[in-house]
């Protein structure tokens, strides 16, 4: 009898001190907190690149530098937040006194898979590149001296805060000029965000 009992009583307690871990009858258990994905940090961006290889600028390289703003704002579900662009300002600076540029405008990056990304860049850009009627040899007919600017990008994350990327970057000013020949970069650059 005295067995009985006490494999009664450590039941009850045992049943006791599962019933105290379950919320009561008809409550919900507590929700997860969704908070807003964390806003994309400062990225300062440099590399090299092979300039315009299919023109008559080719056979030099240039240096690229870029700058990255954060997100103004990030919605708090993360499908459309991938959708807010950062804005960026860069150069191109050609180290044979060919068509340099800098340039200004929107970066969009999606993550793929792992460390791995794309990114998409639109704006404006100012050039020195050669106008007028008359180009020396050896200079791209660039039309005038500023230009929408594009670029892509496919980047592997190395660490939280270090990247690189292959990139090609366009410039040109889509006709409106009287003469429009572009620029076309490739290259490689390293990124760290802070």
């Amino acid at each position: 009898m005295l067995r009985l009992g006490c494999a009664f009583a450590l039941g009850f307690l045992a049943t006791g001190a599962i019933a105290a871990d379950l919320p009561p009858y008809g409550a919900l258990p507590p929700q997860p907190v969704i908070s807003p994905q964390p806003l994309a940090g400062w990225e300062i961006r440099a590399g090299a690149m092979a300039h315009d290889p299919s023109s008559p600028e080719r056979g030099s390289a240039d240096l690229n530098g870029e700058l990255l703003f954060p997100r103004w704002f990030a919605p708090t579900d993360p499908y459309w937040n991938k959708f807010i662009p950062r804005f960026d300002v860069g150069f191109t600076a050609n180290f044979a006194g060919k068509t340099s540029n800098a340039y200004a405008g929107f970066a969009w990056t999606f993550d793929l898979w792992d460390h791995f990304f794309i990114e998409g860049q639109l704006g404006g850009a100012v050039n020195n590149g050669k106008t007028g009627p008359v180009v020396p040899p050896g200079h791209n007919k660039v039309g005038c001296n500023w230009s929408f600017h594009e670029s892509g990008s496919v980047g592997y994350r190395l660490t939280q805060n270090w990247s690189i990327m292959g990139t090609i970057e366009h410039f040109s000013n889509a006709g409106i000029c009287t003469q429009n020949r572009g620029v076309t970069n490739a290259g490689v650059r390293v990124g760290y965000q802070f």
